[in-house]
């Protein structure tokens, strides 16, 4: 072999060498950011969790392969759950999900930018972090164990169940709903 044509094979060897590599790479790894108001431990939270992995592997997104999921564990410490909001924002996830009230305000502090999912969280409008059920806005949405408006109902399923009842309290702690403010 000649000395130009050893040239021409090295550098058309080495043109053709990044995209051999662009077409071996894998998919694309996303990354979930996950905060959660309690402790690993718990064994509602394990489950919780379990199911969140499966419901995910389901859908084809499998941990370690094609889906970091980075979590955090506030354990009802707000002290906690703001350094981890910021911790995590600043990871800049694909999405983080926060589980209850109290991990939401601190991630709405923390950033404006990243997609936040909620879950459990009671009364997400009358808490300030959407706009509303309908139209979330923002970078929140999610998921809410109820709907306020169906409280008529439970007074009428009482009102059958027991026709006698006269008076009825609510007992509520307003720090649920206004979770920007608790934390």
């Amino acid at each position: 072999m000649r000395r130009r044509e050893f040239m021409a094979l090295v550098g058309g060897a080495a043109a053709a060498w990044p995209l051999a590599g662009q077409a071996q790479q894998g998919e694309r790894v996303r990354r979930i950011g996950v905060l959660m108001t309690t402790t690993a431990d718990e064994p509602e939270t394990k489950a919780r969790l379990a199911a969140f992995h499966q419901g995910l592997q389901q859908l084809g997104w499998i941990a370690g392969r094609n889906v970091q999921i980075i979590s955090r564990w506030g354990a009802f410490s707000s002290d906690d759950l703001r350094k981890y909001a910021a911790e995590l924002a600043e990871l800049a996830p694909d999405v983080i999900l926060a589980n209850g009230s109290l991990a939401v305000g601190p991630l709405l502090q923390a950033t404006r930018a990243v997609p936040i999912v909620f879950v459990y969280v009671p009364d997400p409008v009358g808490a300030g972090f959407v706009d509303s059920l309908a139209r979330p806005g923002g970078n929140a949405t999610g998921f809410t164990p109820f709907e306020y408006s169906t409280s008529g109902k439970w007074l009428e399923i009482l009102k059958e169940i027991a026709p006698g009842v006269r008076r009825v309290a609510v007992i509520r702690d307003p720090a649920i709903t206004t979770g920007i403010e608790s934390v």
